[in-house]
């Protein structure tokens, strides 16, 4: 079985605008599913990481004990399960109450996905921090809310930049999962063109060629940006010293 590669040069020059489209979704629903599954990521897992201290009101042990079980459910199923049946079991359960489109209902449930991992990945970020910067900040009268936002959030986020970059690069792949809701991004694009050209073979290189090329380029980015910051730690590091 050979390549058409002549058809496969027509084929992308033709059907650009459609290709254009699908990345431009794509690299959408990345970017917003990892923005806001930080968001979501930071906190759940603050929620999952506070101690239930022996001096706590009882009320106050009961709802941290409630918010332990509630972040480790959400996290269990939604780590647990594909997205693709995420998107289709929320999508059409949805739908009656919120009579939301495949766009909407995508950048949430993408979003929600990325949560689950987010709060893991922040969580380890959050318990590589020496416990004394905590100790430290209540001694000098900051509040929980203080110390989460100045102190512990910015360090654990730069802890977990690796991890938060890689799964940046997963949503970019794994967005092509929201087609089972009709979402227009460049998988479904691909299908669209290869049913009406049946030319799978041709058309699945070409959109391969794509997803390379895309994860390369956040790739290539993420490795900058991860130098940067730590050339920036490790100058700050030495102008202390001095």
């Amino acid at each position: 079985m050979s390549i058409d590669f002549h058809f496969a040069w027509q084929t992308l020059l033709d059907g650009w605008p459609l290709f254009a489209y699908g990345i431009a979704m794509t690299l959408a629903f990345a970017f917003v599913g990892t923005a806001c599954g930080l968001v979501l990521g930071l906190i759940i897992g603050a929620i999952h990481s506070m101690e239930i201290d022996p001096l706590d009101s009882t009320f106050k042990k009961i709802l941290k004990k409630c918010g332990h079980v509630f972040t480790s459910l959400y996290v269990w199923i939604f780590r647990g399960t594909p997205m693709m049946v995420q998107a289709v079991f929320l999508y059409y359960l949805l739908k009656p109450i919120l009579n939301w489109d495949g766009l909407t209902a995508g950048m949430i449930i993408i979003s929600i996905n990325t949560g689950a991992y987010m709060a893991e990945i922040i969580r380890s970020g959050i318990q590589a921090i020496d416990p004394g910067q905590s100790e430290g900040a209540k001694a000098l009268g900051m509040t929980n809310a203080q110390t989460l936002f100045s102190i512990i959030f910015p360090q654990a986020i730069k802890n977990s930049f690796p991890s938060i970059g890689n799964q940046l690069i997963v949503n970019i792949k794994d967005s092509c999962m929201l087609n089972a809701i009709a979402v227009t991004e460049l998988y479904f694009q691909a299908t669209s063109i290869a049913g009406s050209t049946m030319k799978y073979t041709e058309i699945y290189m070409l959109v391969a060629i794509m997803y390379l090329i895309l994860t390369s380029l956040a790739t290539a980015i993420l490795h900058f940006i991860e130098k940067k910051i730590t050339h920036t730690n490790q100058v700050s590091v030495m102008d202390n010293c001095a």
